[in-house]
């Protein structure tokens, strides 16, 4: 058994980081006017869509018990009009955005955190139904709802990079995709297929460190991975730099043709920008598909 004294470290290591990106988003969210928001449209109120199983966020009072009785899962009703006004979130939380080249920097993962949980809450605050992709947090409205994506986005992932799922994107709704898109972008790729054929629309986020832009390096250099699992080591590391930016180029055009294809947006931020400037970009990315 878990003693409480150990409970309670844990418990509290788990919650530190909560109030500072709470805080950091709210101001961030501050910094953007709201104006007139919504997706308000007649006839499309109480429409029954489709069953789906019920989530651990799921409240009681939300669950079918009709539909649910006639099998050993516990369903959910799915309405029109929840579809319609609701965004989901996928931000990278894997090594690859801890990185920062500069103490005074945000690293690449804060930032996107940041960004992440100041859109949801403008979003929220307008109305709309915001939660995260692979069912962890299925869409809704409220504070409470915030504070539990600070916490589920206050974690960690072991992997190098990370890969957005396309779970719990519903027919017809937003999304959002914020990362380095450093990694292999076939998941990427596939994830924005799979909801272009569902109808889904959004906005990616590029958001990288400026010495990834710069490659200011030369002589010899150790290239290792944040999680240490890879590493490569060069004696001229000058003669790797116009190689590396025609590669971090052809990614960038990449991203940008997938987007346009799927009909979504896509822009790159440097975490040495304004984060007031990334947020109103993709506040006004995800307007336009209202």
């Amino acid at each position: 058994m878990t003693q409480p004294l150990a409970l309670r470290s844990q418990a509290e290591t788990l919650a530190a980081p909560l109030p500072a990106l709470l805080a950091e988003a709210e101001h961030l969210a501050t910094t953007v006017l709201l104006g007139e928001h919504g997706r308000r449209r007649a006839g499309t109120g109480d429409t029954f869509w489709q069953y789906r199983p019920a989530q651990p966020h799921d409240e009681a009072r939300s669950i079918d018990w009709r539909r649910s009785a006639r099998s050993d899962t516990s369903f959910v009703q799915d309405k029109e009009w929840q579809i319609a006004q609701s965004i989901i979130l996928w931000v990278d939380q894997a090594a690859s955005m801890s990185f920062t080249s500069d103490a005074n920097l945000p690293s690449k993962g804060g930032r996107a955190r940041t960004l992440g949980l100041a859109c949801a809450i403008l979003l929220i605050r307008g109305g709309e139904r915001v939660g995260l992709t692979g069912l962890r947090l299925p869409p809704r409205r409220g504070e409470a709802q915030v504070m539990q994506m600070a916490q589920l986005l206050s974690q960690d992932d072991d992997s190098d990079y990370g890969a957005p799922q396309a779970q719990g994107m519903l027919p017809h709704s937003r999304a959002l995709f914020i990362s380095d898109f450093l990694g292999d972008l076939q998941p990427v790729e596939d994830a924005l297929l799979r909801a272009a054929d569902r109808g889904v629309r959004g906005a990616l986020l590029q958001v990288l460190d400026p010495q990834e832009e710069a490659f200011p390096f030369d002589g010899r250099t150790i290239f290792q991975s944040m999680s240490g699992s890879l590493q490569h080591e060069t004696r001229k590391a000058g003669d790797l730099k116009q190689r590396y930016l025609d590669r971090l180029a052809e990614r960038k055009d990449r991203l940008a043709h997938l987007a346009r294809t799927t009909g979504w947006q896509f822009q790159t931020h440097h975490t040495g920008e304004s984060a007031t400037k990334a947020l109103l970009w993709l506040y006004g990315a995800l307007e336009r598909h209202a």
